[in-house]
């Protein structure tokens, strides 16, 4: 029998891999909270030997994958978009040296599994008014198709900042792919380490001219009248399409409880100042569903039991992942795997949002080993979203909203400890760690006076460990360069070069075929091949479409020779 093309080269892949040319375990998802260390470095470097056979082998695995790559050109039924907040590109690299170095390895061959996406592209991360952003304007972005201005969300560029008038002015207001989704009959849902009113998950469902809006008690410092002018969490449950969100995953319980209630993990009092207790409004609102807080409630979940799901796991902020040993916290891993099955539920797909927020605060606190271990957390909840759906219909999105300071530096040899010391000194015969913050609280750690601090036997490994940090800051702060996306499923190869951030929440209206832009729905290459074009001698395609475009003054045209859309 005659093989394809396509068949040759995955069965000439396949002996590739069983010759041994590949390295690693590729599938280690340990979620031990201690690094492995199960080989020396020594042994790991006389078990490989690195000659131009073996570099051979390896380019020629890649090219022979990358020739049987395919497009998934067709509708997303669903869309998860993961979002690992201030995730650099420098954290990229480091998160995979880290989860290589805690399965014994080297470090620097192992792989994330989002490196393994067919498609990436770079984001560019500035707003409308600053040059390097911050979560709010980010989210609005990637989330509602447009950019606006730093710390609001849901609006466009005419908002006044802590302006609570021009907020509630629905000529600037924007949807977000939430309420596009919502209204083409999709199952919605977000998930996050931070406070569910926090800036990423706010993006989803939020309209405010200050991301700090979280609760009453947070507008009154400045000024705000509540009653005219809903915070952030009230706009969460009780106004669409925060309110009709199926699965509402992660912490801040504080922000949504009054001060006459006690928390029932700390028993210390909530914030709210208008004695609103707004989980129980959305238990009242929400009969057929489910409010959990603690990880063994949501792992014992009946989700078939259930068509809404709320868990809050925290007062505030979940705890980092290395400090949870104290908190009944599920991972993100676990709270991706119950979100994905309560959406999967819905025959008309769904759109998730998973954040792995923590990241972002680790570097602000510089404790860059806190960052790293947030962000293989979140390598494993892509792992987990791979495994339950099917890449023919939905479409997976890895991103992050910003850059941090982070970098890796100096010439440290291969296989060093990523958190360690580079392994000489520098010129004034000090050593120095490979990663450095270039802002921070971490200068405690790089100057004593005006000489710079000898590391020599400080433990930089340690959980609590600053990096150290060039210029003195209570907090580090953003880092303005682009960051990566990568993407696999359906409409995936629309990521395939740099692009302005708010590009990703155009591709997921188009891929899904929601919201008010063109979509894989209506784009006539995709009609059927019995279905013709209206006539025209301008090859101007249909008034539907072109109408459906106006909202963002688009004209597109139809390119007969390339049987392509022209924007």
């Amino acid at each position: 029998m005659l093989m394809s093309p396509y068949q040759i080269t995955v069965l000439v892949v396949t002996l590739i891999l069983i010759s041994g040319c590949v390295y690693g375990d590729d599938h280690h998802r340990s979620t031990d909270r201690a690094s492995a260390g199960v080989y020396s470095k020594a042994k790991l470097k006389q078990s490989i030997t690195e000659d131009a056979a073996y570099w051979n082998q390896i380019g020629q695995q890649l090219l022979l994958n990358e020739l049987a790559k395919k497009r998934i050109n067709s509708q997303a039924k669903n869309i998860i978009l993961f979002l690992g907040d201030g995730m650099s590109i420098s954290t990229v690299t480091a998160a995979r040296i880290y989860k290589g170095q805690k399965a014994g390895k080297m470090g620097e061959e192992e792989e994330l599994y989002f490196d393994r996406f067919p498609y990436a592209a770079l984001s560019k991360t500035y707003c409308t008014d600053i040059q390097v952003a911050d979560s709010a304007c980010t989210a609005t972005a990637y989330l509602c198709g447009i950019k606006t201005d730093v710390v609001t969300l849901g609006l466009d560029a005419n908002v006044e900042y802590k302006n609570c008038t021009t907020q509630m002015d629905p000529t600037i207001q924007v949807d977000s792919v939430m309420t596009w989704a919502q209204a083409g009959n999709k199952a919605t849902g977000i998930v996050t380490t931070t406070r569910v009113t926090h800036a990423t998950p706010a993006g989803a469902y939020a309209h405010s001219a200050n991301r700090d809006w979280e609760d009453d008690y947070a507008q009154s410092f400045d000024g705000v009248d509540s009653n005219t002018c809903d915070d952030i969490a009230e706009q969460l449950f009780l106004n669409s399409p925060g309110k009709n969100l199926k699965v509402i995953l992660g912490g801040g319980r504080a922000y949504l409880t009054p001060t006459t209630m006690k928390d029932p993990e700390t028993n210390e009092a909530g914030r709210r100042r208008d004695g609103k207790y707004l989980i129980g409004q959305w238990v009242t609102d929400h009969p057929n569903g489910k409010y959990v807080t603690t990880r063994d409630e949501l792992i014992n979940l009946n989700v078939s039991e259930s068509d809404f799901l709320l868990g809050l796991f925290s007062p505030s902020h979940m705890e980092y992942f290395l400090e949870s040993r104290g908190a009944n916290n599920p991972t993100l891993e676990e709270m991706t795997r119950t979100a994905i099955q309560m959406l999967q539920k819905d025959a008309n797909g769904y759109v998730l949002l998973v954040e792995g927020g923590r990241i972002d605060q680790a570097h602000h606190d510089g404790r860059a080993k806190l960052a790293l271990e947030e962000a293989f957390q979140f390598d494993l909840a892509v792992a987990i979203a791979l495994n339950l759906t099917n890449p023919a219909d939905t479409l997976i999105i890895v991103t992050a909203d910003h850059s941090h300071t982070l970098s890796i530096n100096g010439y440290p040899e291969r296989g060093n400890d990523i958190l360690g010391l580079v392994g000489y000194a520098a010129s004034d015969l000090k050593p120095y760690t490979t990663l450095s913050y270039a802002n921070g609280p971490g200068y405690i750690n790089s100057f004593d006076g005006a000489e710079r601090l000898d590391l020599t036997n400080i433990d930089t490994t340690s959980d609590s460990f600053l990096q150290p940090a060039m210029v003195p800051l209570a907090t580090e702060s953003h880092g303005g360069d682009d960051v990566a996306i990568f993407a696999l499923g359906p409409q995936a190869h629309l990521f395939q070069g740099v692009y302005e951030q708010h590009y990703i929440a155009h591709v997921m209206g188009y891929a899904a075929c929601i919201g008010p832009g063109f979509t894989f729905c209506n784009d006539p290459a995709n009609l059927p091949q019995t279905t013709s074009l209206p006539p025209s001698s301008s090859s101007r395609i249909g008034l539907d479409l072109t109408f459906t475009l106006s909202l963002w003054s688009i004209t597109p045209y139809y390119n007969k020779d390339t049987d392509r859309i022209i924007v």
